[in-house]
């Protein structure tokens, strides 16, 4: 059994996250790996569950925290969501 490294529970069924950067997290359910490894909003705080937006090296949940911090380059950013191609 492998032990999560977030909330210490020793689980049959824990699984390993292995990053780019060659690290290994383990963990023992999908709440304790957002909780430990997901980025946080640099507008409203709250983590970055879904595909988020980046700009100039900043992570935003969402277009519209994006346009609220980055300004110019922040009003190009648009959400996909909901978007249809013409």
């Amino acid at each position: 059994m492998a032990t999560c490294e977030v909330c210490g529970n020793d689980y049959w069924m824990a699984f390993e996250v292995h990053t780019v950067s060659g690290d290994v997290h383990t963990f023992d359910s999908f709440e304790c790996a957002i909780h430990r490894m997901a980025p946080i909003c640099e507008h409203c705080q709250v983590k970055i569950v879904g595909h988020g937006v980046e700009v100039n090296g900043r992570f935003f949940c969402c277009a519209h925290c994006a346009r609220a911090v980055e300004g110019a380059v922040g009003a190009e950013i648009r959400d996909a969501v909901g978007a249809r191609p013409a």
